[in-house]
């Protein structure tokens, strides 16, 4: 059942809009959808052709808000996460971690600052424990913490060069309230894993833009008169997964460690003061590898089967990974991202278990089997060790 603090979006009454079923399909008529946006309107293809030019805003108003003020804010949020965002300047974007003591993924967190609040944008299920946390953490130090989202909607966009803004966004302190994806670019004190020389992740100018929820309305009435264009979720999804861009709510689970995910590419600084996980961060990223791998599967569309969440993904009968998103591409048909051992050859073939058929899946590495150990430190034999005898 949907929370109470969800309502439903008024976007899903324009023409054609379909939302999901719990099941990962449209809802027919009389069943509970599984969300409060559209999922598409009606053309998810033209939707996503729409979208990637820049033409097109999606609904993203099921996801949550929370603000942070008060005069320690950013040097607060520095201590606590994974990014550098002391000196975040007012209108700047970032991505931040939350990360446990083991330096696992307890929270992704998009965050823009305008000068008097810090304002970030999290999944639907992050925001009342996120905030909730940072409530306790605040001891001594200046700062105020809400959940917003009752108030405050999120609409996406791609950009594009030469695109522009599709709706204004929100000012209250003279800053637009535009969030602007840091993935298009490896951010300063990150690194990138993939090896890819043009990584597709450069062709997704993502923006999340924050307005009045009450704003919506005017929104369905642009939408109407042919002002804005509008695609569904699933648009969205497809052009994500094709970015190779890892989202908190798909794409982790209680294990993932950023390194798994090339999530130190936009949301992590390796050179910055110390936070919760950060031994496990530089351990790993120095002297380690990361369990785990992400990597984008092209999927047989022969039988027009789509894995959901949760998929296995096999090798010879084994379980070797899990497909976290799927979607139908407009370029490059049906395609998947999956986290899988960090062991498995990147030239196998797999195949994804879905309704009972074995679909094909041929392998993108995004996180190559070697990602990690960057300083090359050599294995130094223990004090005392002795040699083995030759044979």
């Amino acid at each position: 059942m949907m929370p109470e603090s969800r309502p439903v979006s008024s976007l899903l009454a324009l023409p054609g809009a379909v939302a999901l079923a719990a099941d990962g399909t449209a809802v027919a008529a009389g069943a509970e959808a599984s969300t409060t946006v559209a999922a598409h309107y009606g053309d998810p293809v033209a939707e996503q052709r729409m979208l990637a030019a820049g033409r097109a805003i999606v609904d993203l108003s099921d996801r949550g808000v929370i603000t942070v003020t008060g005069p320690d804010r950013l040097t607060w949020l520095d201590s606590l996460t994974s990014q550098s965002l002391a000196g975040l300047a007012p209108g700047r974007s970032a991505e931040t971690l939350l990360l446990d003591p083991n330096g696992r993924l307890e929270h992704s967190i998009r965050i823009i600052d305008d000068g008097v609040t810090a304002w970030l944008l999290v999944e639907a299920s992050q925001s009342a424990p996120l905030a909730a946390w940072f409530d306790r953490m605040r001891f001594m130090l200046r700062v105020e913490v809400a959940d917003v989202t009752e108030q405050w909607a999120t609409l996406g966009q791609l950009v594009p060069s030469g695109a522009a803004l599709l709706v204004e966004p929100a000012a209250p302190n003279g800053v637009p309230l535009a969030w602007h994806d840091p993935w298009t670019a490896v951010q300063s004190g990150g690194w990138q894993y993939a090896a890819e020389e043009a990584h597709p992740g450069a062709e997704f100018p993502a923006v999340e833009l924050l307005i009045e929820r009450a704003r919506l309305t005017e929104v369905v009435t642009a939408v109407r008169a042919g002002a804005v264009g509008v695609a569904g979720s699933l648009a969205l999804e497809a052009l994500r997964i094709a970015a190779w861009r890892p989202r908190f709510g798909a794409e982790v689970d209680d294990r993932t460690i950023p390194h798994e995910l090339d999530w130190l590419r936009s949301a992590v600084h390796l050179s910055k003061g110390c936070y919760r996980g950060q031994e496990t961060v530089a351990k790993v990223h120095n002297l380690g590898h990361p369990p785990r791998r992400l990597v984008m599967l092209h999927l047989d569309g022969s039988d027009a089967l789509l894995p959901g969440h949760g998929a296995p993904v096999q090798l010879e009968g084994s379980v070797v990974g899990t497909v976290t998103s799927s979607a139908r591409h407009h370029e490059l048909g049906p395609i998947a991202l999956a986290v899988v051992k960090r062991s498995l050859d990147p030239g196998a073939a797999l195949v994804v278990e879905t309704d009972g058929v074995a679909v094909a899946a041929a392998q993108q590495v995004v996180v190559p089997p070697d990602a990690g150990a960057t300083a090359g430190v050599p294995r130094i034999p223990r004090l005392g060790a002795v040699p083995r005898p030759q044979a």
